[in-house]
Parts: structure tokens; sequence; C-alpha cells
């Protein structure tokens, strides 16, 4: 969705100034064509169109891939019609893994027409009723009018198709949690998790904290997991209501597992490992709108950028500052975020309007950066970021995922517990192909570069139980009494910054070729991807030999 949707559905979208680079706005401004006021409506396909501007407002045309259905009306279809439009709608919410969006009033070809109010209820009611044959929810997501040479006011209506999950298939997305120390990143996580405003004495964040420690400084040290859900309507879904995360899980149609990261610089190591390792489809940047940036908030971005995470921004804690305060603090953020090495589009969110545009915008262009500025203690702005994280879409469709789904499992291991009465668990993410409960798999490379057989005694999502997993979802694996001291974490710390070959000093380590690779030792740190894999063995006369690429993947 380009900036063309945004200034018809609430206000302009437009780099502010005119300018390339600029920050996005969510108000002011008129829709494309809207300036020629006074022509003569012109003849297109036989029908009048948009007497009052000179070239029709449009959307993009509609792409036959993707999540997104452009329908002009819905009115009385026929049988024949409706079970058509409801195989399209099952096509449209498997392309996006359950979601689907969409645009009454507007052609296949972008043009937004508009329907009158009678015909939009009417199309409106189909809608529901294809839904329910589906097993989905509908949510009206925001409507406006379009100039139409006509006496009667016409709307389009943007709507959110949600399906119902069956088999605890709902949908999951991952956000790392990146910051300074003291920006408020575990108090606005306790807040949206919770379901309580904090009281300004951190009371939000106790919730989250796993050790003593963190408790008695107010400092994460180690990676913790919270999770927000949202259900087949829309509704959001905590611990406000349901006292367990299995009764959180059951009730939602749409997961969001926050990656909450330390943000002092003496655990830097515990947050690249967490960005790494946990494979985030997006990172959340929070900066203190007091303090602005500071500390590791420049470090964080970097490493998200370096990543090639999709990231946006909350600035928190906008109750203790003057609105010029906020103010300067965004001007800070936007300087930074347009410098060559960013090259980012700001997009300051102020209205639900804005949020829904966020949301779209940001799937579709890794240039645009949406920034909310909120109060975990007033609740100022904190329902424009539910409203953004309700409808932000997943990054991978249904085709990559069924292509990933289709190769070898491949399950990375990130964290290693020892469970009473269940044995060794590990967490971690299914990278490809598919893992059912009771399966065999084989875990390596130990010390000796050796894999070994194991069984799959059961597996948890977000600490509900769960039969299948596909490729792409994070899970924990319990594999009965199996030696965790078999099991071990990849670790890479040494380097520089070149083109260099890595060789492992104590034991093998499995890496794949294109696997990206983050490093950091002391204050040198190192990014790049692996481009050859070389087998080293050993000799009897104790020299070593390079068996050359690709022979062998360690």
């Amino acid at each position: 969705m380009d900036s063309r949707v945004s200034e018809l559905f609430g206000g302009c979208c437009r780099p502010a100034g005119g300018g390339a680079g600029g920050p996005l706005r969510g108000r002011g401004g008129t829709a494309p064509g809207g300036g020629g006021g006074g022509s003569k409506a012109k003849k297109k396909n036989g029908r009048s169109r948009g007497g009052k501007a000179n070239n029709p407002p449009y959307l993009p045309p509609e792409a036959e891939d993707g999540n997104i259905e452009y329908k002009l009306k819905l009115v009385n279809p026929s049988q024949y019609r409706f079970e058509h439009l409801v195989t399209q709608m099952k096509w449209r919410l498997q392309e996006g893994r359950g979601e689907a969006v969409y645009q009454i009033g507007v052609e296949d070809n972008g043009l937004l027409v508009g329907l009158s109010e009678e015909e939009m209820r009417a199309s409106l009611k189909t809608l529901r009723r294809m839904a329910e044959k589906v097993g989905a929810d509908i949510t009206v997501l925001r409507e406006r009018e379009v100039d139409y040479d006509s006496d009667v006011p016409r709307k389009i209506t943007e709507v959110l198709v949600r399906k119902v999950p069956d088999n605890q298939q709902f949908l999951d997305l991952r956000v790392a949690v990146l910051g300074n120390v003291d920006s408020g990143k575990s108090t606005l996580l306790g807040v949206l998790t919770q379901g309580e405003l904090d009281n300004g004495r951190g009371r939000a964040r106790l919730n989250l904290f796993r050790h003593l420690h963190e408790i008695q400084s107010g400092r994460t040290s180690s990676i913790s997991f919270e999770i927000l859900g949202f259900n087949s309507k829309g509704e959001v879904v905590n611990y406000s209501d349901s006292r367990t995360a299995e009764e959180i899980c059951e009730s939602s149609s749409k997961m969001i597992t926050f990656i909450d990261l330390a943000g002092h610089h003496k655990y830097l190591k515990t947050t690249i490992f967490g960005l790494t390792s946990y494979c985030p489809d997006f990172a959340m940047l929070v900066v203190s709108a007091n303090t602005g940036i500071a500390g590791t908030t420049r470090e964080h971005l970097g490493l998200a950028m370096a990543l090639k995470v999709p990231f946006f921004i909350v600035i928190s804690k906008v109750d203790l500052c003057s609105k010029a305060t906020v103010e300067r603090t965004v001007k800070q953020l936007e300087r930074i975020l347009k410098q060559p090495g960013c090259n980012k589009l700001p997009l300051l969110v102020n209205s639900d309007d804005d949020a829904v545009t966020a949301a779209q915008q940001f799937a579709q262009s890794p240039n645009i950066t949406p920034i909310f500025t909120l109060s975990s203690v007033s609740g100022e702005n904190l329902d424009l970021l539910k409203v953004f994280l309700n409808i932000l879409p997943p990054l991978t469709n249904s085709k990559e995922q069924e292509e990933l789904m289709q190769q070898l499992t491949e399950f990375q291991v990130d964290e290693i517990y020892t469970v009473p009465e269940v044995g060794t668990v590990v967490g971690g993410t299914l990278s490809s192909g598919i893992c059912r409960e009771g399966e065999n798999l084989v875990v390596g490379p130990t010390d000796d570069g050796k894999f070994l057989r194991l069984k799959v005694c059961s597996i948890q999502r977000n600490r509900s139980a769960c039969r299948v997993l596909r490729a792409g979802q994070a899970a924990t694996l319990a594999l009965g009494p199996f030696d965790r001291s078999l099991l071990r974490k990849d670790k890479l710390r040494t380097g520089e910054k070149a083109v260099v070959c890595f060789k492992f000093i104590k034991h093998p380590e499995y890496l794949k070729i294109g696997a990206k690779l983050l490093f950091r030792e002391g204050v040198t740190k190192g990014i790049g991807h692996v481009t050859d894999l070389q087998a080293i063995i050993t000799k009897e006369n104790g020299l070593e030999e390079s068996l050359g690429p690709g022979q062998l993947s360690f």
C-alpha cells in the first residue's frame, strides 16, 4: 500500500515539507487528484468518474497473490456467486496465514468508486456470511468517503477477516524488544500483557523478572518471553481476563510473543543472542522521552539494521515530559533515521487510522519506520500500539511457508532446561520442515562431531501443548531422559572486519551456507554470513587437511 492509500484513508502520509526522506505524518493533505476542483466528470469504461477531480483516486491494482482482496460490492449474490466468493476468501486467508483484508467499494484495477450506505450495509452482511462459512470473523478497520459524481455520499470500507484457529495453529509473530536500560521496556510489556497500567514506580514489570537481582535493580539481565493475544474479532486477550498462558492461547487467533532483551551494555552479549537465535519477525525499539537517544540505543538500532530485522519505535514516559520535550525526542529520532546509514522514512502515529496505515505500509516497505509516543502510566496512545500489533501481518506468505515445510526437519536449539518429572527440555525455533510429537530425530554435533538419536516426547508452544510444529514456529521440545550435557548452544566470539576463514578450535559447530553470523569480543563486533564450508581432518602424522567446500556441513 503506497502513500496514496494513506491519503485516502485518513490524511496525508507524504514526507513532511514535500521532500523525499522526510517524516510521514498522519494528518493534513488531500487525496491524489483532489486539487483540480470544478472540472467536468470524465467517462471511463462507460461510467462517469469523480467529477470533483482531474484524476480519480486509485489504489494499486489488485494482486493475484497476497491476502488483500478488492470488491466493488457484495449485494445479494446468487448461490453460485456466493460459493465462488467463499472460495476466494479461503484463498486470501491461506495467503495471509489466517488473515485477509477486504477493500469494499474498490474495483479490481484499484479505482475507488465507493458505495451508498445501503449498498455498504448489504455488502458487509454478505461478507459476514462468507466469513461464517469459513469459520472466521470480520472487523471493520476504517471507512472513508470518496468524491464521486453522485448526490448520495459514497464510502469505501476496509475490513479485516481473521480465521478462528483450529488445532492451535494460531498466527504467531515474534517481536524483539530493544532499548537502553531504564527506557521502560519491561514496564511497557507488563502493561500490555497484564492489562493494568503502571503506578509510576515499576509495579507493572515485576511479573516479568526472572531473578532476584532484576527485581532489586529493576533491570533486565536475561531473556524473557511475554505473550499478548488477539481473538478473531481483534479484541485483546491477556492476563487481565485469563489466568494462564494456556487460556490465552486457546482464546487467541493471533499471538504476539515479545522477546524482552537486556538494555544494559554489560548484557549486550545476551541481547545479541536473543536477536540472532530467536529469529524475531520484528523489533520494537523503546526510547525514553525524557532521556532521548542514550546509552545502547544507537547500538541496538544498528544491530536491528545489520540483521535486517524490521523495527518500529516506541517513545515511552511521555507523562513525565512536556510536549516540547517529546517533540524534541521525535525530531532527534527522525534525524537519525533519515541519515544515509539508515535511510528510513519515519511515520508518526497519532490516530487509529494512522496505526492501520502504519501496520500495512510497515510490512510492505522496509523503509517505513512507525513511531509511537505513549505512556505506561496514564495509558496515553497505548491503544494505538495495540491496533498496530493487531493488524500487523506476517512477513512470509503461505507459499514461502509451504516451501519451508517441504524441507527436512531442522530445529535450532537456543535454550536447554531440566524439568522435574519431564527430563531434558530444549527451546528454540523450527527452521524448516515439520516436527510431530513422538517423532524420532537426531541432535548434534557433539564435541566429537557425532549426531545422536532422540525422541520428541512432547511439544509446547507458548506454554500450551501442541502436537504438530511447523516451520517458523518457536516451541519447546521435551526429550525425556536425554543427557543434557551432550547438548550446548552454538557460540562464536572471535573475528575481525575482513573476508576471513574461521576455524573452530574446540569442537565442531553446525552451520549452513548463507547463515548470518554476528560476533563480539570486548569492544570489537562483526557481522557477516557464511559463504563457504570446509571440513578439516587430522592425519596420523598430525597434519591437518581440508576436504574442500561442500563436502561436509558442520
